[in-house]
């Protein structure tokens, strides 16, 4: 069933006439009003040139837009993702058509047909990042073994609160039969639990990348034994009850100026709403269902819901058995975004049984 998923990448562009370029003679505002105008263009000549220009996109679009609340970042971002999002650059034979570029896997491993097409700059960047993390492996204190997230698959960047739920599966003293890890990303909790003495983890995703990655990733070793995968919503195929399922939820509501959704970062208005009520089938009487969580969207505004405390107060399936909370480390001093909130930010563990 897994080798019948189509890996979800970037979709290359067909264009039948030249397009216009840009590289180190082209007059930088011109091309911006070019960009604002909808006019794609071509980079050429040397990879910088694109960094060049998204450069230049920065620096204008923060001249006239603030960018000091949580909010006023959004609205940046959604402009800084159309304008750098008609910027282009070739492939020739599985690499990039300019000097001084980085040589990225993804092209031939992603596009074994097609040799020759056209991606924007910044997807990329996105390729070129995420064949660096494949390729070297991330390394996460709460594991014992380097993570190697395939590309356009979730990993966490931010580890407060994995440290958080290995704390708690270090107290935890129920049977270890089987957990479900809904939403298993790159497999970083399933990978926990099973350190953690759990025999089976059965995992799912609706990300199909997620599902190919930990395939490919786990291979016959004996995690693959221990960790079973299916490409679906939610809990999936898997129906039978189980002592522990564990959600690491996305911890932001859906924005209506961010395009391109990313559902491992946002969530919309049925999301919890479905997985208690799926949860509550699938959880055995005396099972525990954790979910991590924070109050970043409280914090910066964006809502005041928080999905679990609604949960517990009006769905009348779950009571609260456990909350742990752990405040989130200050952001690093390399990140540009002002992030003012993240002093007071925190992460929870809710640890849940049924009523």
């Amino acid at each position: 069933m897994i080798l019948d998923i189509e890996v979800n990448k970037p979709e290359p562009f067909v264009f039948k006439q030249p397009l216009p370029v840009f590289n180190s003679s082209t007059d930088v505002r011109q091309a911006i009003k070019n960009l604002e105008a909808g006019k794609p263009l071509l980079i050429t000549a040397f990879y910088s040139n694109g960094l060049t220009l998204l450069k230049a996109i920065d620096v204008h679009l923060k001249s006239k837009m603030p960018t000091t609340t949580f909010q006023e970042q959004r609205a940046y971002r959604a402009a800084y993702h159309t304008l750098s999002n008609l910027i282009l650059i070739e492939i020739t034979d599985h690499q990039l058509a300019v000097k001084k570029a980085p040589a990225i896997g993804w092209l031939k491993k992603l596009y074994p047909e097609t040799s020759n097409f056209i991606l924007t700059f910044v997807q990329i960047q996105g390729l070129n990042s995420s064949w660096q993390w494949y390729t070297k492996g991330i390394v996460l204190s709460v594991l014992r073994n380097k993570l190697h997230p395939y590309y356009g698959t979730y990993f966490p960047t931010r580890y407060d609160h994995l440290v958080l739920f290995d704390q708690w599966l270090t107290r935890y003293q129920g049977p270890k039969k089987s957990a479900i890890d809904v939403g298993i990303g790159c497999g970083v909790l399933a990978f926990q639990m099973v350190k953690h003495g759990f025999q089976k983890v059965f995992g799912t995703d609706t990300n199909p990348n997620a599902i190919i990655g930990l395939t490919e990733f786990m291979k016959d070793t004996k995690l693959s034994r221990k960790i079973e995968l299916d490409f679906g919503n939610l809990f999936g195929k898997w129906e039978k009850q189980t002592e522990l399922i564990v959600f690491n939820p996305p911890w932001l509501p859906i924005a209506s100026e961010i395009q391109n959704i990313d559902e491992a970062m946002y969530y919309n208005k049925n999301l919890f709403p479905d997985f208690f009520a799926e949860a509550k089938k699938r959880l055995l009487p005396n099972g525990k269902l954790v979910l991590l969580f924070s109050n970043i969207a409280q914090l910066t505004g964006v809502t005041r819901e928080h999905p679990i405390e609604k949960e517990l107060a009006e769905g009348g399936r779950f009571q609260l058995a456990n909350y742990y909370k752990k405040n989130v480390k200050a952001a690093s001093d390399k990140t540009k975004r002002q992030q003012p909130w993240r002093a007071s930010e925190i992460v929870e563990l809710w640890e849940l049984i049924c009523k």
